[in-house]
């Protein structure tokens, strides 16, 4: 993997996918970028909120700016998938939480599940992950993740407090 001294934080491409700078953290790049996509996803349900038409464009909007940035940043440090390349988690997260009331248990819910299955890779994310390349093939695999994540967590609701 390359040193992060080759992104350039100054164009805007590369900052975007490197998810703010979160994503130049060390250790778990992902997990630092899905933390900071928390709060980034608090100030767009003040004026989005879950399960709504608005809210659904802005994850496609989203979605299709990161195959983009994120496929542009790989290009540029010739690295597919480079860990530093966080916007995917951030949609992941996103994605993560569409379904369900933004309370605090269920940021933390959606941020755990998230985690655990952008890791773990079950099927059909690690499918994915492997067969689809450039900037879909780094969006495609969170945002599988981040439906599967939102099912759970949408289905756990009446259990949780």
């Amino acid at each position: 993997m390359t040193d992060a001294v080759q992104f350039q934080l100054r164009n805007p491409i590369h900052l975007f996918a490197l998810g703010f700078g979160s994503g130049l953290i060390k250790p778990a790049p992902g997990t630092w970028g899905t933390l900071a996509s928390v709060p980034v996803f608090w100030v767009i349900v003040q004026f989005l909120p879950p399960a709504q038409l608005g809210y659904a464009m802005m994850l496609a909007v989203t979605f299709l700016f990161g195959v983009y940035v994120c496929g542009q940043t790989a290009r540029d440090v010739g690295v597919h998938d480079h860990g530093s390349i966080v916007w995917d988690e951030f949609v992941g997260y996103f994605v993560t939480m569409a379904m369900v009331p933004p309370s605090w248990l269920n940021l933390a819910l959606g941020f755990v599940l998230f985690r655990v299955l952008d890791i773990v890779k079950p099927w059909p994310i690690k499918l994915l992950d492997k067969h689809v390349h450039g900037g879909l093939g780094i969006m495609i695999d969170d945002v599988v993740a981040g439906v599967i994540a939102a099912t759970v967590l949408y289905f756990a609701q009446p259990y949780l407090p």
